[in-house]
Protein backbone atom coordinates (compact mmCIF):
# COMPACT_ATOMS: atom_id res chain seq x y z
CA UNK A 1 0.00 0.00 0.00
CA UNK A 2 0.85 3.79 -0.58
CA UNK A 3 2.10 5.76 2.86
CA UNK A 4 2.09 9.70 2.66
CA UNK A 5 3.19 9.84 5.51
CA UNK A 6 6.00 8.34 7.79
CA UNK A 7 6.29 9.32 11.48
CA UNK A 8 9.81 9.33 13.29
CA UNK A 9 10.31 7.84 17.02
CA UNK A 10 13.25 9.45 18.62
CA UNK A 11 14.84 7.17 21.79
CA UNK A 12 17.05 9.79 23.98
CA UNK A 13 15.95 13.03 22.78
CA UNK A 14 13.06 11.80 25.00
CA UNK A 15 15.02 13.06 27.96
CA UNK A 16 16.92 16.60 27.03
CA UNK A 17 13.74 18.20 29.05
CA UNK A 18 13.97 21.29 28.15
CA UNK A 19 16.74 21.32 25.46
CA UNK A 20 14.53 18.77 23.72
CA UNK A 21 13.00 21.04 21.66
CA UNK A 22 16.81 22.07 19.91
CA UNK A 23 17.64 18.73 19.52
CA UNK A 24 14.19 18.03 17.68
CA UNK A 25 14.96 20.90 15.53
CA UNK A 26 18.32 19.63 14.88
CA UNK A 27 16.81 15.81 14.26
CA UNK A 28 14.50 17.54 11.89
CA UNK A 29 17.33 19.45 9.59
CA UNK A 30 19.40 16.32 9.61
CA UNK A 31 16.37 14.83 8.08
CA UNK A 32 15.51 17.70 5.75
CA UNK A 33 19.28 17.42 4.69
CA UNK A 34 18.93 13.69 4.05
CA UNK A 35 15.76 13.46 2.17
CA UNK A 36 16.13 16.92 0.14
CA UNK A 37 17.42 14.88 -3.30
CA UNK A 38 14.51 12.22 -3.10
CA UNK A 39 12.02 14.68 -3.36
CA UNK A 40 9.54 17.31 -1.96
CA UNK A 41 9.09 16.20 1.53
CA UNK A 42 7.80 17.37 4.40
CA UNK A 43 8.99 17.15 8.31
CA UNK A 44 7.17 18.87 10.84
CA UNK A 45 7.31 18.23 14.67
CA UNK A 46 4.12 17.80 16.63
CA UNK A 47 4.00 16.93 20.42
CA UNK A 48 6.89 14.96 20.92
CA UNK A 49 6.93 13.26 17.60
CA UNK A 50 8.37 14.33 14.06
CA UNK A 51 5.82 13.21 11.13
CA UNK A 52 7.28 13.74 7.36
CA UNK A 53 4.48 14.53 4.64
CA UNK A 54 5.39 12.59 1.40
CA UNK A 55 4.93 13.82 -2.07
CA UNK A 56 2.58 11.87 -4.28
CA UNK A 57 4.89 10.15 -5.95
CA UNK A 58 8.47 9.19 -3.87
CA UNK A 59 10.99 5.89 -3.84
CA UNK A 60 9.27 4.34 -0.85
CA UNK A 61 12.25 2.28 -0.37
CA UNK A 62 14.80 4.39 -1.04
CA UNK A 63 13.00 6.95 1.23
CA UNK A 64 13.35 4.39 4.50
CA UNK A 65 17.08 2.88 3.49
CA UNK A 66 17.93 7.31 3.90
CA UNK A 67 15.88 7.54 7.00
CA UNK A 68 17.84 4.98 8.55
CA UNK A 69 21.40 6.82 8.11
CA UNK A 70 19.79 9.46 9.92
CA UNK A 71 21.44 9.41 13.55
CA UNK A 72 18.73 10.66 16.37
CA UNK A 73 16.03 8.21 14.55
CA UNK A 74 15.21 5.44 16.99
CA UNK A 75 12.54 4.31 14.77
CA UNK A 76 10.29 4.60 11.32
CA UNK A 77 7.05 3.65 10.99
CA UNK A 78 4.71 4.11 7.75
CA UNK A 79 1.47 5.75 8.47
CA UNK A 80 -2.25 5.90 7.41
CA UNK A 81 -3.55 9.80 7.77
CA UNK A 82 -6.83 9.98 8.71
CA UNK A 83 -7.90 13.60 8.21
CA UNK A 84 -11.35 13.18 10.08
CA UNK A 85 -11.52 12.42 13.55
CA UNK A 86 -14.79 10.87 13.71
CA UNK A 87 -15.14 7.81 15.56
CA UNK A 88 -17.08 6.07 12.82
CA UNK A 89 -14.82 7.38 10.19
CA UNK A 90 -12.34 6.40 12.17
CA UNK A 91 -13.18 3.06 12.53
CA UNK A 92 -13.78 2.97 8.57
CA UNK A 93 -10.69 3.89 7.42
CA UNK A 94 -8.83 1.59 10.35
CA UNK A 95 -10.65 -1.52 9.06
CA UNK A 96 -9.48 -0.16 5.12
CA UNK A 97 -5.94 -0.31 6.37
CA UNK A 98 -6.33 -3.58 8.11
CA UNK A 99 -7.66 -5.07 5.10
CA UNK A 100 -5.10 -3.51 2.63
CA UNK A 101 -2.20 -4.06 4.88
CA UNK A 102 -2.81 -7.97 5.61
CA UNK A 103 -4.56 -10.00 2.68
CA UNK A 104 -3.96 -12.65 4.83
CA UNK A 105 -6.08 -12.45 7.81
CA UNK A 106 -4.65 -15.07 10.25
CA UNK A 107 -2.87 -13.18 12.26
CA UNK A 108 -2.87 -12.03 16.07
CA UNK A 109 -3.53 -8.84 17.23
CA UNK A 110 -3.29 -6.05 20.05
CA UNK A 111 -4.33 -2.47 19.50
CA UNK A 112 -2.61 0.28 20.88
CA UNK A 113 -4.60 3.69 21.20
CA UNK A 114 -2.75 6.71 22.21
CA UNK A 115 -5.31 10.04 22.58
CA UNK A 116 -3.00 13.27 22.84
CA UNK A 117 -5.80 14.83 22.42
CA UNK A 118 -7.09 14.92 25.71
CA UNK A 119 -10.47 16.51 24.95
CA UNK A 120 -11.31 13.53 22.56
CA UNK A 121 -14.54 11.84 23.67
CA UNK A 122 -13.05 8.70 23.64
CA UNK A 123 -10.72 7.39 26.31
CA UNK A 124 -7.86 5.34 24.70
CA UNK A 125 -8.73 1.99 26.80
CA UNK A 126 -12.23 2.33 25.13
CA UNK A 127 -10.73 3.28 21.71
CA UNK A 128 -9.01 -0.48 22.44
CA UNK A 129 -11.81 -2.22 23.13
CA UNK A 130 -13.78 -0.69 20.26
CA UNK A 131 -11.26 -0.85 17.40
CA UNK A 132 -10.12 -4.38 18.31
CA UNK A 133 -14.04 -5.43 18.40
CA UNK A 134 -15.07 -4.02 15.11
CA UNK A 135 -11.44 -5.87 14.10
CA UNK A 136 -12.48 -9.15 14.98
CA UNK A 137 -16.57 -8.62 13.36
CA UNK A 138 -15.01 -7.43 10.24
CA UNK A 139 -12.37 -10.34 10.22
CA UNK A 140 -13.09 -13.27 12.15
CA UNK A 141 -10.38 -14.90 11.16
CA UNK A 142 -7.85 -12.81 13.38
CA UNK A 143 -7.65 -13.23 17.28
CA UNK A 144 -6.52 -10.86 20.07
CA UNK A 145 -3.64 -11.68 21.93
CA UNK A 146 -2.63 -9.27 24.56
CA UNK A 147 0.94 -10.24 25.42
CA UNK A 148 2.67 -11.86 22.06
CA UNK A 149 0.73 -10.21 19.04
CA UNK A 150 2.00 -11.08 15.89
CA UNK A 151 0.50 -7.25 14.71
CA UNK A 152 0.63 -4.18 16.54
CA UNK A 153 -1.92 -1.69 15.36
CA UNK A 154 -1.41 1.56 16.79
CA UNK A 155 -3.46 5.08 16.84
CA UNK A 156 -2.49 7.60 17.63
CA UNK A 157 -5.43 10.64 17.73
CA UNK A 158 -4.18 14.41 17.69
CA UNK A 159 -5.95 17.28 15.49
CA UNK A 160 -5.76 14.20 12.88
CA UNK A 161 -5.19 10.67 13.37
CA UNK A 162 -2.63 8.24 12.40
CA UNK A 163 -2.83 4.37 12.19
CA UNK A 164 0.35 2.05 12.14
CA UNK A 165 1.70 -1.51 12.64
CA UNK A 166 5.08 -1.45 11.20
CA UNK A 167 7.93 -0.52 13.06
CA UNK A 168 11.47 0.07 10.83
CA UNK A 169 14.71 0.75 13.19
CA UNK A 170 17.08 3.46 12.58
CA UNK A 171 20.20 4.41 13.33
CA UNK A 172 19.71 5.81 17.00
CA UNK A 173 22.16 7.87 18.33
CA UNK A 174 21.76 11.48 18.69
CA UNK A 175 21.37 14.07 15.73
CA UNK A 176 25.04 15.45 14.25
CA UNK A 177 25.66 18.69 15.57
CA UNK A 178 24.23 18.43 18.91
CA UNK A 179 28.09 17.24 20.56
CA UNK A 180 30.13 19.56 18.98
CA UNK A 181 32.74 18.78 16.71
CA UNK A 182 36.18 16.65 16.71
CA UNK A 183 38.89 16.06 14.40
CA UNK A 184 38.96 12.37 12.69
CA UNK A 185 42.42 11.00 11.98
CA UNK A 186 41.59 9.18 8.77
CA UNK A 187 43.78 5.84 7.63
CA UNK A 188 42.60 3.44 4.15
CA UNK A 189 42.01 0.84 6.98
CA UNK A 190 38.93 -0.63 8.56
CA UNK A 191 39.04 1.21 11.72
CA UNK A 192 39.25 4.86 11.54
CA UNK A 193 36.16 4.65 9.04
CA UNK A 194 34.08 2.87 12.10
CA UNK A 195 35.28 5.59 14.61
CA UNK A 196 34.24 8.38 12.64
CA UNK A 197 31.25 6.54 11.98
CA UNK A 198 30.69 5.95 15.77
CA UNK A 199 31.85 9.28 16.92
CA UNK A 200 29.03 10.85 14.51
CA UNK A 201 26.41 8.28 15.57
CA UNK A 202 27.04 10.70 19.22
CA UNK A 203 26.12 13.56 17.31
CA UNK A 204 29.36 14.57 16.88
CA UNK A 205 30.21 16.96 13.58
CA UNK A 206 33.60 15.28 11.42
CA UNK A 207 36.18 16.72 10.11
CA UNK A 208 39.23 14.86 8.78
CA UNK A 209 42.80 14.80 8.10
CA UNK A 210 44.64 12.41 6.11
CA UNK A 211 48.55 11.71 5.78
CA UNK A 212 49.87 11.13 2.55
CA UNK A 213 53.53 10.14 1.88
CA UNK A 214 53.89 10.00 -1.95
CA UNK A 215 56.12 8.41 -3.44
CA UNK A 216 56.10 5.41 -0.74
CA UNK A 217 51.90 6.34 -0.84
CA UNK A 218 50.17 6.17 -3.99
CA UNK A 219 47.79 8.43 -5.74
CA UNK A 220 45.10 5.51 -5.42
CA UNK A 221 45.87 5.54 -1.92
CA UNK A 222 44.87 8.82 -1.39
CA UNK A 223 41.48 7.87 -3.92
CA UNK A 224 41.00 5.16 -1.26
CA UNK A 225 40.72 7.69 1.90
CA UNK A 226 38.32 10.29 0.12
CA UNK A 227 36.39 7.24 -1.69
CA UNK A 228 35.72 6.02 2.28
CA UNK A 229 34.79 9.74 3.64
CA UNK A 230 32.72 9.91 1.04
CA UNK A 231 30.89 6.88 2.39
CA UNK A 232 30.82 8.02 6.41
CA UNK A 233 29.43 11.35 5.08
CA UNK A 234 25.77 9.18 3.74
CA UNK A 235 25.53 9.25 7.76
CA UNK A 236 27.21 12.75 8.87
CA UNK A 237 26.72 14.73 6.26
CA UNK A 238 29.72 16.63 4.14
CA UNK A 239 33.14 16.06 5.42
CA UNK A 240 36.37 18.60 5.09
CA UNK A 241 39.22 16.09 4.36
CA UNK A 242 42.78 17.59 4.92
CA UNK A 243 45.43 15.61 3.17
CA UNK A 244 48.33 16.32 4.89
CA UNK A 245 51.73 15.77 3.08
CA UNK A 246 54.02 13.66 5.59
CA UNK A 247 56.87 12.26 3.57
CA UNK A 248 59.76 14.71 4.49
CA UNK A 249 58.58 14.50 8.14
CA UNK A 250 58.42 10.25 8.11
CA UNK A 251 62.08 10.53 6.01
CA UNK A 252 63.36 12.98 8.39
CA UNK A 253 62.02 10.49 11.36
CA UNK A 254 63.45 7.58 9.81
CA UNK A 255 66.98 8.97 9.48
CA UNK A 256 67.25 10.41 12.71
CA UNK A 257 65.61 8.37 15.49
CA UNK A 258 65.71 4.41 16.83
CA UNK A 259 63.85 2.44 14.11
CA UNK A 260 62.17 0.73 17.18
CA UNK A 261 60.36 4.00 17.86
CA UNK A 262 59.49 5.24 14.91
CA UNK A 263 56.01 4.20 14.46
CA UNK A 264 55.41 5.75 18.40
CA UNK A 265 57.06 9.28 16.97
CA UNK A 266 55.50 9.49 13.72
CA UNK A 267 52.55 8.77 15.52
CA UNK A 268 53.24 11.86 18.00
CA UNK A 269 53.92 14.05 15.42
CA UNK A 270 50.57 13.08 13.15
CA UNK A 271 48.65 14.15 16.41
CA UNK A 272 50.51 17.43 16.69
CA UNK A 273 49.41 18.41 12.90
CA UNK A 274 46.18 16.97 13.38
CA UNK A 275 45.34 18.82 16.47
CA UNK A 276 46.97 22.37 14.82
CA UNK A 277 44.41 21.75 11.71
CA UNK A 278 41.46 20.77 14.37
CA UNK A 279 42.01 24.06 16.11
CA UNK A 280 41.53 26.03 12.93
CA UNK A 281 38.88 23.89 12.16
CA UNK A 282 37.06 24.84 15.49
CA UNK A 283 37.10 21.38 16.13
CA UNK A 284 37.17 20.32 20.45
CA UNK A 285 38.70 16.87 20.05
CA UNK A 286 40.90 14.26 17.79
CA UNK A 287 38.88 10.93 17.22
CA UNK A 288 41.51 8.02 16.68
CA UNK A 289 40.22 4.50 15.10
CA UNK A 290 42.71 2.70 18.21
CA UNK A 291 42.03 0.12 20.27
CA UNK A 292 43.93 -1.47 22.83
CA UNK A 293 46.75 -4.00 21.62
CA UNK A 294 45.53 -4.20 18.29
CA UNK A 295 49.04 -3.48 17.33
CA UNK A 296 52.36 -2.14 18.56
CA UNK A 297 51.08 1.38 18.73
CA UNK A 298 48.07 0.33 20.72
CA UNK A 299 49.11 -1.07 23.43
CA UNK A 300 48.47 0.94 26.79
CA UNK A 301 51.71 2.29 27.29
CA UNK A 302 52.06 3.70 23.34
CA UNK A 303 48.93 5.43 23.98
CA UNK A 304 50.09 7.10 26.85
CA UNK A 305 52.97 8.42 24.62
CA UNK A 306 50.76 9.54 21.62
CA UNK A 307 48.52 10.90 24.14
CA UNK A 308 50.99 13.34 25.90
CA UNK A 309 51.90 15.32 22.71
CA UNK A 310 48.34 16.74 22.56
CA UNK A 311 46.38 19.35 24.63
CA UNK A 312 42.95 18.32 23.37
CA UNK A 313 41.31 15.36 24.89
CA UNK A 314 41.46 11.88 22.10
CA UNK A 315 38.44 10.26 21.73
CA UNK A 316 38.62 6.29 20.90
CA UNK A 317 35.44 4.80 20.09
CA UNK A 318 36.75 1.65 19.08
CA UNK A 319 39.02 0.98 22.42
CA UNK A 320 37.32 -2.13 23.62
CA UNK A 321 36.27 -3.01 20.55
CA UNK A 322 37.47 -6.49 19.15
CA UNK A 323 38.38 -6.37 15.86
CA UNK A 324 35.46 -8.73 14.61
CA UNK A 325 33.10 -5.83 16.29
CA UNK A 326 34.47 -3.57 13.94
CA UNK A 327 34.93 -5.71 10.84
CA UNK A 328 30.92 -5.84 11.56
CA UNK A 329 30.75 -2.13 11.28
CA UNK A 330 32.71 -1.83 8.22
CA UNK A 331 30.38 -3.72 6.48
CA UNK A 332 27.20 -2.92 8.04
CA UNK A 333 28.52 0.54 7.06
CA UNK A 334 29.44 -0.48 3.56
CA UNK A 335 32.73 0.66 4.09
CA UNK A 336 34.77 -2.64 4.17
CA UNK A 337 35.18 -3.26 0.69
CA UNK A 338 36.97 -0.62 0.10
CA UNK A 339 39.06 -0.30 3.25
CA UNK A 340 40.49 -3.95 1.97
CA UNK A 341 42.21 -2.46 -1.11
CA UNK A 342 45.73 -3.00 -1.42
CA UNK A 343 46.83 0.84 -1.27
CA UNK A 344 48.98 0.88 2.16
CA UNK A 345 48.98 4.12 3.70
CA UNK A 346 52.31 5.80 4.92
CA UNK A 347 51.76 4.12 9.07
CA UNK A 348 52.33 1.16 7.25
CA UNK A 349 55.27 1.85 4.39
CA UNK A 350 57.23 2.87 7.36
CA UNK A 351 56.39 0.19 10.17
CA UNK A 352 59.82 -0.90 11.95
CA UNK A 353 60.67 -4.28 12.05
CA UNK A 354 60.55 -4.95 15.81
CA UNK A 355 58.48 -1.85 17.12
CA UNK A 356 58.28 -1.41 20.71
CA UNK A 357 55.54 -2.33 22.82
CA UNK A 358 56.25 -0.58 26.00
CA UNK A 359 57.98 2.41 24.94
CA UNK A 360 58.78 4.91 27.94
CA UNK A 361 57.42 8.80 26.93
CA UNK A 362 61.20 10.09 28.87
CA UNK A 363 62.83 7.83 26.34
CA UNK A 364 60.59 8.92 23.52
CA UNK A 365 60.95 12.54 24.28
CA UNK A 366 64.85 11.98 24.11
CA UNK A 367 64.53 10.39 20.93
CA UNK A 368 62.69 13.61 19.57
CA UNK A 369 65.39 16.11 20.23
CA UNK A 370 67.16 14.60 18.22
CA UNK A 371 64.66 16.20 15.49
CA UNK A 372 65.14 19.88 16.79
CA UNK A 373 67.24 20.98 13.92
CA UNK A 374 64.34 20.65 11.12
CA UNK A 375 61.45 19.22 12.63
CA UNK A 376 59.30 22.57 13.26
CA UNK A 377 60.07 23.63 10.17
CA UNK A 378 58.85 20.61 8.41
CA UNK A 379 55.61 20.56 10.28
CA UNK A 380 55.30 24.41 8.99
CA UNK A 381 55.64 23.40 5.62
CA UNK A 382 53.25 20.33 5.84
CA UNK A 383 50.75 22.98 7.42
CA UNK A 384 50.87 25.53 4.18
CA UNK A 385 50.96 22.74 1.85
CA UNK A 386 47.77 21.20 3.42
CA UNK A 387 45.17 19.83 0.53
CA UNK A 388 41.94 20.27 1.08
CA UNK A 389 39.07 18.15 -0.29
CA UNK A 390 35.27 18.45 0.26
CA UNK A 391 33.47 14.47 0.69
CA UNK A 392 30.06 14.23 0.07
CA UNK A 393 28.78 11.21 -1.39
Amino acid sequence: MEYKALLVKYGEIGIKGKNRGSFERALCTQIEMHLERLGQFTVVREQGRIFIACPDEYDYDETIEELQKVFGIHAISPVMVIESIDWDNITAEVLKYVDEKYPDKHFTFRVNAKRADKHYPIESPDMCCKLGESILHAYPETKVDIHTPQVLLTLEVRNRAYIYSETIPGAGGMPIGTAGKAMLLLSGGIDSPVAGYMIAKRGVEIEATYFHAPPYTSERAKQKVIDLAKIISAYCGPIKLNIVNFTDIQLYIYEQCPHEQLTIIMRRYMMKIAEKLADKGKCIGLVTGESIGQVASQTMQSLNCTNAVCSMPVYRPLIAFDKQDIVDISQKINAFETSIQPFEDCCTIFVAKHPVTHPILSGIEKSELKLAEKIDELVETALNTVEVVECRR
